[in-house]
């Protein structure tokens, strides 16, 4: 590799750090477990082996007498996007109802397209898709913020399996805060003596929230409760 090849890779590596960064300092800011390392490791990794394809020629191999070698570049673009998936897999996870993650889940896998269009020169059409993707995750989130916004939570509450008119109480505060709630999971739970029940509601800011929760103190014999509020 010559000085000038060498130059030739310093816009697609840093052009992929950048727009990494980028995104990745978006979920960063909002506190998930992939970040601002995570993006930009993703998005020069795959730079890195998309310009290891365009550059086949320089590998250091031999080819048979008389055999003439063709390289299909997309085949590695190919395998980083059916790679970046496992990892994409392990910031998904369910809690209750939930299931949290898909739209970190999501910024990974365009940063490493991302990265693939830096690793195959395609600059113009990757800092498009850079800013469009910085465009959703932080103005449409500047937009559904300004909304009126009907909040999902997953409740989880306890009470002693002997006591009905505990459950009656319990539904009785969930419906309060919203007409609609759902019940979904039936668990006895301490060794029997505790009955653990599930409910997907909505409601509207932290103002139901907190109601909701004082109701549920205030309710005799609820063993313990949780609420918690779906965020991806």
């Amino acid at each position: 590799m010559t000085f000038v090849d060498f130059l030739g890779l310093l816009p697609p590596v840093a052009g992929s750090v950048l727009a990494g960064g980028l995104i990745g300092l978006e979920r960063e800011w909002r506190g998930r477990a992939a970040g601002f390392r995570t993006h930009i490791l993703v998005c020069l990794a795959s730079t890195l082996l998309m310009q290891a394809a365009m550059m086949q020629g320089d590998w250091a191999f031999e080819a048979l007498p008389d055999e003439n070698i063709v390289t299909d570049p997309t085949r590695m673009a190919h395998g980083v996007l059916t790679g970046i998936g496992f990892l994409c897999a392990g910031v998904i996870f369910r809690t209750g109802f939930s299931i949290h993650g898909l739209t970190t889940a999501a910024s990974l896998w365009i940063t490493s397209a991302i990265g693939i269009l830096f690793g195959a020169g395609l600059y113009a059409l990757a800092a498009l898709g850079t800013a469009v993707t910085a465009l959703i995750l932080v103005g449409l989130r500047l937009v559904s913020a300004s909304l009126p916004t009907r909040t999902i939570i997953d409740a989880v509450v306890c009470w002693p399996r002997d006591a009905p008119e505990v459950a009656l109480a319990v539904e009785q505060a969930l419906r309060g805060v919203d007409e609609a709630a759902r019940s979904d999971r039936f668990e006895l739970v301490d060794e029997g003596r505790l009955l653990r029940r599930s409910w997907r509601l909505k409601v509207t800011g932290q103002a139901d929230l907190k109601a909701l929760a004082a109701r549920l103190e205030a309710v005799p014999g609820v063993a313990a409760y949780a609420l918690d509020p779906r965020d991806d």
